[in-house]
């Protein structure tokens, strides 16, 4: 077992109500490079989510009379906790997730980036006016509006970016006033344990309970149990389409916050800056493991670079060091878990079947490539020729893969990115301004990148898709609002005899 296991939370124990709760049952840990064990992780029922549940709704007074000063004071402590700790998790993240070293740091420093982000947006929770004199029977009334917190939030995060998937959440519901219940995917819980742990230290240095902030770890039944009971008032989740729309209809008719999966379009025209827009590819299509929602996964070249394009990208190909997470230099690692791995491979050998060719990577039919005998080891994968009917092309694969077809216009290109039930975001190459603006226009996507990966994500956006993708916006100012609701006040200061 390895010695970065979560130090801050007391072992064997979940947060729930205002203390640790021992749990009889625990799941291991597996650190995906070599399926070693990193930790035991506790695993509640869902009598402990009901119990969570209890302890939220108790402290929902509580945690909505707190001050602007008090929310803020809170979340600059926690960021601050979180600073200091920065080497540590990151280390822990590595392990549980299997994501290169590089991208560890970057998500814990999109962490901090998100804490401090909301902290600053504490104090700008405000209302309006309303003009109620624009019907006669408003005539001499005043009117406004505030926004009041919602009630209990539920934030469900995926295995990818754990610690800061669950800071979207976490952060948020606390500048709302919201008391908010984490579950993480079952296996990654460490990071989001080591963050829930200092939040309770800091609401308790501040003299607030600690049943604003809980954990619950395990199977689905634990988490539908949360979504399922009235007195959860909001639902944020990320995570897959599948078990999103699930979601949703198991929360309704409550607020849902849904960020769901994609299959990325790639735009590169004609007039693009190739060596930038092959770059791009290399670093966007492949960090993370290719594990993210947005990473490249759908390029579609004008006809006129296409060979060029392609030739440069699988030359290149080699560039990208696959390995052990833990190296510095390491770029691509072993994917999640096996079933992971063979599901990507089998979408590989279904498109190759169907007539893709695969430029780069590993051959249809393989394994773990390169004798490795890991099965969660897939390497950087370009596939020529995908026709767009493949769930390779259709579908989210989640995985180290590119997928490269031709066209003869930008026009024809953004349809085809536009031909799909996803859309969270999207990206162009270009040095026209005219095909930038088509694209921003009509790629009907959440996020239209021009000129830079469509994996690019500043934390304080509004980010979110379309369509399958989900619905809702995150980032600290756009889940506040998720996570508030406005109260109307409608005010005749002397009574019509």
């Amino acid at each position: 077992m390895h010695d970065t296991a979560s130090r801050l939370a007391p072992a064997g124990a979940l947060p729930i109500g205002s203390d640790w709760r021992p749990m009889s049952e625990s799941t291991a840990i597996l650190f995906p490079f070599d399926d070693s064990v990193v930790a035991q992780a506790p695993t509640a029922t869902a009598a402990d989510s009901l119990d969570a549940l209890s302890a939220a709704t108790e402290a929902f007074a509580e945690v909505s009379a707190l001050t602007t000063a008090e929310r803020k004071s809170i979340l600059n402590a926690v960021h601050d906790r979180v600073r200091a700790e920065a080497e540590r998790l990151e280390d822990l993240l590595i392990l549980e997730t299997g994501k290169p070293r590089v991208d560890c740091h970057t998500e814990v420093a999109r962490t901090l980036v998100t804490l401090q982000a909301t902290a600053e947006e504490v104090s700008r929770i405000h209302g309006e006016t309303v003009p109620l004199d624009l019907q006669e029977l408003g005539r001499g009334m005043i009117g406004y509006y505030t926004r009041r917190s919602a009630g209990v939030v539920i934030g469900i995060a995926g295995f990818n970016y754990p610690l800061l998937l669950a800071t979207h959440k976490l952060a948020p519901a606390i500048a709302a006033g919201c008391p908010v219940i984490l579950k993480p995917a079952p296996n990654t819980p460490l990071a989001t344990l080591e963050l829930v742990a200092i939040t309770r230290e800091v609401l308790a240095a501040h003299g607030v309970t600690q049943a604003a902030v809980q954990l619950v770890n395990g199977d689905p039944i634990v988490g539908e149990t949360l979504v399922r009971d009235p007195r959860a008032q909001v639902v944020s989740f990320t995570g897959s389409a599948k078990i999103g729309h699930l979601i949703a209809q198991q929360a309704a008719p409550r607020k849902v916050l849904l960020e769901l999966g994609s299959n990325t379009g790639f735009i590169v025209a004609a007039d693009a800056d190739i060596e930038a827009a092959v770059n791009a590819v290399l670093a966007g299509g492949f960090y993370a493991n290719g594990q993210a929602c947005i990473s490249v996964q759908r390029v579609v070249l004008e006809r006129e670079i296409a060979e060029e394009f392609t030739s440069r990208l699988v030359a290149r190909i080699g560039e990208i060091v696959v390995g052990d997470p833990r190296d510095a230099s390491t770029r691509v690692a072993p994917v999640i878990d096996a079933a992971s791995g063979e599901r990507i491979r089998a979408m590989i050998d279904r498109a190759v079947a169907a007539g893709a060719k695969v430029l780069a990577g590993e051959p249809a039919g393989g394994n773990a490539g390169s004798g490795s005998p890991n099965p969660a080891l897939v390497h950087p994968t370009v596939l020529g020729d995908v026709p767009a009917d493949v769930d390779v092309w259709a579908e989210e694969i989640f995985g180290p893969v590119v997928c490269l077809t031709t066209v003869d216009s930008v026009d024809e290109a953004i349809n085809l990115v536009n031909a799909s039930r996803y859309g969270l975001q999207a990206a162009v190459y270009t040095s026209s301004l005219e095909s930038a603006f088509a694209a921003v226009e009509r790629l009907d996507v959440g996020g239209v990148v021009v000129n830079e990966i469509p994996g690019f994500r500043s934390d304080i956006m509004p980010y979110g898709g379309v369509k399958d993708s989900g619905i809702g916006r995150e980032g600290p100012r756009y889940a506040i609002e998720e996570f508030t609701v406005t109260r109307m006040a409608m005010i005749r200061p002397v009574a019509r005899s």
